[in-house]
């Protein structure tokens, strides 16, 4: 039975990976409602568009419908905050994540202790699946095939768009 109340589960998402919707899927199922946060970051050049991105998690998260997908620019725990949220959901893969995040949640921790961070394990079949390596092997690679082991279908679709630009 899903706890009542929302979840905000923030990330950049260039490009949405099976490893992002399996949280998704996940953090939807114990909260009863999950807002997914898509950052803008202007440090990052970002692969998609922040309007492209929000198409895409929108178009995949559509099966949940306790699902919203909101673009935000600024600090996480704001986000969090302005969705009537205290509880942050953050996807780690093993080793590669902990440290990172676990500074990150230091970090939030100092912003707004009135902000609770649930870690939610990636599974093994996506523990290695980051959108930096999609982006990698998009580029070098001309297998569809391939790439759908890492990326849901629309987004696949998108990527090889973006590639042949």
């Amino acid at each position: 039975m899903p706890h009542k109340s929302t979840a905000v589960y923030t990330g950049s998402f260039d490009p949405v990976t099976l490893g992002h919707l399996h949280i998704i899927q996940r953090a939807s199922a114990l909260f009863e409602n999950l807002v997914v946060g898509i950052g803008i970051n202007a440090d990052k050049r970002p692969m998609f568009s922040i309007e492209k991105r929000v198409e895409l998690v929108q178009k995949v998260t559509e099966p949940f419908e306790n699902v919203r997908v909101e673009p935000f620019d600024g600090l996480a725990v704001d986000f969090v905050r302005q969705q009537k949220s205290s509880l942050m959901i953050r996807g780690i893969r093993p080793l590669t994540d902990t440290a990172g995040e676990f500074t990150m949640m230091m970090a939030n921790r100092q912003l707004d202790d009135s902000i609770e961070t649930v870690f939610l394990m990636a599974d093994e079949r996506f523990s290695h699946v980051s959108s930096s390596l999609l982006k990698q092997i998009a580029a070098v690679s001309d297998s569809d095939q391939r790439l759908a082991k890492f990326v849901p279908p629309p987004v696949l679709d998108a990527l090889r768009q973006r590639m042949n630009e």
